[in-house]
Order: C-alpha cells, then sequence, then structure tokens
C-alpha cells in the first residue's frame, strides 16, 4: 500500500505505467488459463446446482465490484489531454475488453471444472491446473492473481484521491485534503488520507467484508450518479435518459440483496455522514 502510494504521489503517467506494465503481465496468463481450461476434459460432475433470483442479484452486487474499475478513468479528467474524447472511449473500452474476458473465463471454468467444483473452489483459476504434473501453471496464476490484485489496488488510489480532492474542493470533506503537490500534479493531501483509511482498514478489518461494505457503497453511488445524470439536458447519443432510470433501479436492486451485514452497516455508515454534513451545514450557515 505504501509503495503504491509512492507511485501515485509520482504522477498520473508513473501510475499509467505501472498500470501498463501489470495489465501486460496479467493478461496472458488469464488467456492461457481460458485456453487451458477450454482443452480440459469435461468433468464428470454434470449435476445442476440449485439457484435462486436472490442468489443471482447477490452474486451479481459481489461482483459488481470487479466491474467499478472503468468509472475511475472518470475520476482522472482533470489530468488527461482532450477528455471530451479520450474518456468515453477508454471506458467503452476497458469496460468491453473487461467484459469480454470475464466472459471468457466464466465459461471455460465451467467447462473445465463442473458447477459444482467451481461453486466449492476458493481459487478455481489454479484448479484448472490441479491435475498438472508441474506445479509452473498455478504458481504463475497465482501470481497473476496477486499483480492483478495490486493493479486494482493502484487505480482505486488514484481514483479514491481525486474524488477525494473533488469533495474537499466542494467543503464535504476538510478543506486540508484540497493540496496538489505542484512538481508532479496529484493531490497529495487526499492520497495519503486515503492512504492511511486503507491501511487501517486493512489491519482491523477481514478483506472481505471490506469487499461487501465497497460494493455497496459504490452501486449506492452509481444510483446517485444516475439521477445526477438524468438531469442532463445536452446528452450523448449513447446515453437516452431511460437508460439512467434501469440503471438507477439496477443499482438499488443489487445493493439491497447484498450480504445483510454489509448493507446495515454501510447503511449506518451512510446515516451518520448524512448526519455529519447536516451539523457541518448548520455550523457553516450560522457563521455566514
Amino acid at each position: 500500500m505504501v509503495a503504491l502510494t509512492v507511485v501515485n504521489l509520482l504522477g498520473v503517467s508513473r501510475t499509467a505505467l505501472m498500470t501498463r506494465i501489470i495489465v501486460s503481465l496479467v493478461v496472458p496468463v488469464l488467456a492461457f488459463v481460458v485456453v487451458a481450461a477450454f482443452a480440459a476434459p469435461a468433468p464428470s460432475d454434470a449435476v445442476q446446482l440449485p439457484t435462486s433470483w436472490l442468489g443471482v442479484l447477490q452474486a451479481a452486487g459481489l461482483l459488481f465490484f470487479a466491474f467499478a474499475g472503468y468509472a475511475r478513468v472518470a475520476t482522472m479528467g482533470e489530468e488527461v489531454r482532450e477528455p471530451q474524447r479520450n474518456i468515453p472511449a477508454a471506458i467503452f473500452g476497458s469496460l468491453g475488453f473487461t467484459l469480454g474476458l470475464y466472459l471468457l473465463l466464466a465459461w471455460g471454468l465451467l467447462a473445465a471444472l463442473g458447477p459444482t467444483a467451481l461453486a466449492a473452489s476458493a481459487a478455481p483459476l489454479r484448479e484448472v491446473f490441479t491435475a498438472s504434473t508441474s506445479a509452473i501453471p498455478a504458481t504463475a496464476v497465482t501470481i497473476a492473481a496477486a499483480l492483478a490484485s495490486l493493479g486494482a489496488l493502484l487505480a482505486l488510489i488514484a481514483g479514491v484521491g481525486r474524488t477525494t480532492l473533488a469533495m474537499a474542493r466542494e467543503g464535504d470533506l476538510p478543506r486540508a485534503l484540497t493540496g496538489i503537490w505542484q512538481r508532479f500534479g496529484v493531490p497529495y493531501a487526499a492520497d495519503l488520507a486515503t492512504a492511511v483509511v486503507v491501511i487501517g482498514l486493512l489491519l482491523t478489518t477481514d478483506v472481505l467484508t471490506v469487499v461487501g461494505f465497497s460494493s455497496f457503497g459504490v452501486l449506492i453511488y452509481y444510483a446517485i450518479a444516475n439521477l445526477s445524470a438524468f438531469t442532463l439536458t445536452h446528452r450523448p447519443w449513447h446515453s437516452p435518459r431511460g437508460l439512467n432510470v434501469v440503471g438507477f433501479i439496477g443499482c438499488v436492486l443489487l445493493a439491497l440483496t447484498l450480504p445483510t451485514t454489509s448493507v446495515l452497516t454501510m447503511v449506518a455508515v451512510l446515516a451518520a455522514g448524512v448526519l455529519g454534513r447536516v451539523v457541518v451545514a448548520g455550523v457553516r450557515r450560522r457563521r455566514s
């Protein structure tokens, strides 16, 4: 976490370079897994597991966490050349590539392991190579998984730091977080504050629990983003108002079907945030 924060503090170009390096190492391994999965013999287990709409929706809510990275592109608008052209292209490109890769992986893993073994596995990509006489493929998958997690963390630090900066400028967070390191053009105060919070969570909370919290929080602010976008008068051709309605309903539905602990905890956190905002706004009005 400290090392990736340092990379972010050295400027967005360093962050982009590190991301490209990580992606260039991870994607070939995932492609190899897809090929190996489709080449593996069909499993003897062909039992159809019982499913429910609640289970599917809950899984979709948790999986949403894995798609949230594309929106981080938009938070970098202040540091991107020709953002009106480049940011939409980057969002559509990254989302389309990721969706295609996830579909291939899911299809391949179902073909190689079967639904029961896949559901029971804690590391399904490694399971594709358990019958192999060599440990090298499974080790490569483990290394790629660690690198992919670091890449996600690198992007999240950059994205959350810029979001924190924007909120501080609007007065929704302390003004001290608006500090910019002029040499590298990065919000150093926001990045450092983000790093401190993340390290605290890692030391005190289970990572999977944090994923549940994050999924709920992300879905709620995506719902708010859809409501905000509904008010736009100038809209691109690919974003009609009806899409915002569908997006809002979908986000709220997935958020409410997440594990109860995640929902109740994050509702309490959001309520505390709203209450704090009301108090601060009242103090500011009295001072003015």
